[in-house]
């Protein structure tokens, strides 16, 4: 299935991408954020996330569909 994957703060500068348009047989989000983990060297655990797809929060297992667009979020601290 393709994907689309968006990340933010940390995790965006540590890809080196805002975005990326993946092929992958990942059934959830957590399957996902395993294969970008490998890929972009990512230290911070999935629980530490807030998962979006389609622009909604959902739960890291939830079932992906064709064209989904999942946004992996890092906790972020300002002021």
């Amino acid at each position: 299935m393709n994907f689309t994957l968006l990340y933010f703060a940390s995790l965006r500068d540590a890809a080196g991408c805002a975005r990326e348009d993946i092929a992958s047989a990942a059934q959830d989000p957590r399957a996902l954020y395993a294969e970008a983990v490998a890929r972009h060297g990512f230290a911070m655990p999935l629980e530490r996330l807030r998962v979006a797809v389609n622009g909604a929060f959902a739960d890291p297992g939830c079932a992906l569909r064709e064209g989904d667009e999942v946004a992996f979020l890092p906790p972020v601290s300002g002021g």
